[in-house]
């Protein structure tokens, strides 16, 4: 049952090609409307090892977006659901599941627990991306960073390209001033769209207890942050395996 999950793979990805994918070590921030479907696809690709950041529960909210979302789901950590999903799906995966915020504290002591081939932030917050970004890009990391997914219903204006030639795109903007603060000037590789986007509704009431500030609540349709996901994973398992497909016809 195992050696299935390479079955269909295999016929595209060489010998050498496979073991890269089962060696990769790969650390994602968020699992999320953006970040589960990364992880997933990782997973059915045949990563071998993936360490998993969220502090977050399952919301009624997110079912309409998010792949661990279910109505079974709901009130358990996202890392947790995130968790049993991967092993459900690739039992030989290795994973570490943290339920944790990332910040400026705690970001390079992350990313030098273990060595990792590549980072992959799909967190909503800028503080929290730009702090993991920073790091990982002083550390050397192969970094891929998810913008915004939200608002957006055209699937053919999601990009690829350095957040510095990045352009529409709020979060992007507001990614680069940080990092020109930050004196990292390039290297940063983003999904982005060129779409407008409908405007998102204005931040809720701060709540007891509440962490951080109340943000604003963008829309969001099921099909988009998938695709952002999707298109991040493709990015990365093309990366690891670099040479080694099968000669095309």
């Amino acid at each position: 049952m195992i050696q299935a999950i390479t079955e269909r793979t295999g016929i595209l990805v060489n010998s050498n090609g496979l073991k890269k994918l089962e060696t990769a070590n790969i650390f994602v921030a968020g699992c999320g409307g953006v970040g589960s479907f990364v992880i997933e696809a990782l997973a059915r690709a045949g990563v071998g090892k993936l360490t998993i950041i969220d502090m977050d529960i399952v919301d009624p909210s997110n079912i309409n977006r998010q792949l661990i979302a279910l109505h079974s789901t709901v009130g358990k950590p996202k890392v947790e659901v995130m968790n049993d999903r991967i092993l459900d799906i690739n039992p030989k995966c290795q994973v570490n599941a943290m339920q944790t915020f990332i910040n400026s504290e705690n970001t390079y002591s992350l990313l030098t627990a273990e060595k990792y081939d590549y980072v992959i932030d799909a967190i909503d917050t800028l503080n929290a991306k730009v702090n993991l970004v920073k790091a990982s890009h002083e550390l050397g990391i192969k970094t891929i960073s998810s913008m915004g997914a939200g608002g957006k219903t055209d699937p053919t204006q999601i990009k690829v390209a350095d957040v510095y030639k990045t352009d529409v795109c709020a979060l992007a903007r507001a990614m680069r001033t940080r990092l020109k603060k930050q004196k990292v000037k390039k290297g940063i590789k983003t999904v982005f769209s060129t779409e407008k986007g409908i405007a998102p509704l204005p931040p809720k009431e701060p709540q007891p207890n509440q962490q951080g500030r109340s943000r604003a609540t963008n829309g969001t349709l099921s099909y988009m942050p998938s695709l952002f996901g999707l298109t991040i994973a493709g990015i990365v398992i093309k990366e690891i395996v670099g040479d080694d497909f099968n000669s095309q016809f």
